[in-house]
């Protein structure tokens, strides 16, 4: 379904990423780890079409992104949730999932919303509340269930489980998995590496812009290399 292709981006004059390869199959979920710095939000910024890459190529879906804005990637099927969740804290919880449907003016819309609030029954809940009075779990629901409203293929989802409690973490990482079962692929981006690497069918660790190692979820884990640096074994 997307594949990366020798991906450079920088920052002015300084590159962060140094030929990124890598490929997610439809139906995946698959997880790039590693520590903070590392590149990994550049990355997804880069899939997205926030951050211009400098070289190499993105093929999502048989199409090739190099210039392609981003509300055209989303319209193919290639959507974004990204780190530290964004959402507009002014605006209610329903208003922000319909500003995630901005593509569509159909009577899908409200399908999608309900199918949404099965997902996250906290946001019905809350729906006609302001998005900023929202724990920082249900801001991270919310955040999730905004990039779903525009019907994706492919979700980029960065750093879901950041700041939030134990508890709430594997609520997350549970959604992600139900994603999958929704016909969802998943490209996960996460400095937790045990629980993205649970939830995972194959991973990537980067280091310093770089894929450093690659390989099924469970032969990482198993890795003692992985196990001392990242997983704390």
């Amino acid at each position: 379904m997307l594949t990366v292709e020798n991906l450079r981006a920088r920052y002015g004059r300084i590159e962060v990423l140094h030929g990124i390869d890598l490929t997610v199959n439809s139906g995946e979920i698959v997880t790039v780890v590693g520590a903070n710095g590392a590149g990994k939000t550049t990355l997804l910024r880069c899939l997205s079409g926030i951050q211009p890459i400098t070289d190499g190529r993105v093929v999502f879906r048989g199409e090739t992104y190099v210039t392609t804005p981003p509300h055209k990637r989303l319209r193919h099927g290639l959507a974004h949730s990204p780190e530290g969740r964004q959402i507009f804290t002014n605006l209610s919880v329903e208003e922000n999932l319909r500003l995630g449907a901005f593509l569509y003016d159909d009577d899908r819309v409200a399908r999608d919303m309900d199918e949404a609030f099965a997902l996250f029954p906290v946001l019905r809940e809350k729906r006609n509340l302001a998005a900023g009075g929202l724990s920082g779990g249900q801001q991270q629901m919310l955040a999730i269930a905004r990039a779903l409203m525009g019907r994706p293929a492919c979700l980029l989802l960065d750093e879901p489980s950041m700041g939030l409690a134990p508890l709430l973490v594997q609520q997350i990482f549970d959604v992600v998995t139900g994603l999958k079962a929704l016909g969802v692929t998943v490209l996960l981006v996460e400095q937790n590496a045990f629980g993205a690497l649970k939830v995972a069918d194959r991973g990537y660790v980067m280091e310093t812009g770089r894929i450093a190692m690659e390989g099924p979820a469970e032969a990482l884990i198993a890795d003692p290399r992985i196990r001392e640096a990242y997983l704390g074994i």
